[in-house]
């Protein structure tokens, strides 16, 4: 089923309620999204979390807003403000050329706040600690990057991506072209593979389904 997850929660936190709530064993997603982030979280439920997988493997779109003028460790509006910087001299020929450049196939290295193991050891919690280790880039694919509106320091843009791009990363490295640092302050992701927000329920109507209402909302793959 799909599931528009609201800001606030982790990915974790709606998986754990439909287990305790509906009192299902088996249930998992298909692709974090950050407490923050809202929009499609694909939940496999039953044997379907076979799947995890092929699902986390498909492509995704995204709605999301870069802000100009402040570089972050994590590349989010969470993140410890690493410098600020004057913005006025950048003008929407600058942006575009900026966000041109990552259209297309491109190599990313990851956020050190992420899930991406190091040693054994998670690279966020690496991150809590201060710390910071080599990371190697992986290729991606930007297949659509698109500006809807530029009122600089913001920039609202929809991006279609394979899986393993980090959004919030695209911003960090997009305001570093732009030499006055950036990061992601809005997102939510509109589709993931085949599941759109138009399938899904929110959680305050998840909240108040009974088991059965819950049944009539799987989709059966």
């Amino acid at each position: 089923m799909v599931v528009d997850k609201p800001g606030g929660m982790t990915s974790h936190d709606v998986v754990d309620f439909i287990r305790r709530h509906f009192k299902i064993e088996k249930a998992g997603h298909a692709g974090t999204l950050d407490p923050a982030a809202t929009g499609v979280l694909v939940i496999m439920i039953g044997k379907a979390t076979k799947r995890s997988s092929e699902l986390t493997g498909e492509d995704k779109e995204y709605e999301a807003t870069l802000t100009l003028g402040r570089k972050t460790h994590s590349g989010d509006a969470e993140g410890q403000v690493l410098f600020e910087s004057d913005v006025s001299k950048i003008t929407e020929e600058d942006v575009r050329r900026a966000f041109k450049s990552f259209e297309g196939e491109i190599k990313q290295i990851p956020p050190m706040v992420s899930a991406l193991r190091y040693k054994g050891k998670r690279l966020y919690e690496l991150a809590r600690k201060g710390k910071e280790v080599p990371r190697e880039p992986r290729k991606i694919h930007i297949k659509e990057l698109r500006i809807k509106k530029i009122e600089v320091p913001n920039i609202d843009f929809f991006v279609a991506c394979s899986k393993g791009t980090y959004i919030r990363k695209l911003c960090d490295d997009i305001g570093d072209k732009l030499g006055c640092g950036g990061f992601l302050s809005y997102l939510r992701r509109v589709r993931a593979g085949e599941f759109t927000l138009d399938k899904s329920v929110d959680m305050d109507k998840l909240k108040s389904f009974s088991i059965d209402e819950l049944k009539e909302r799987l989709i059966d793959k």
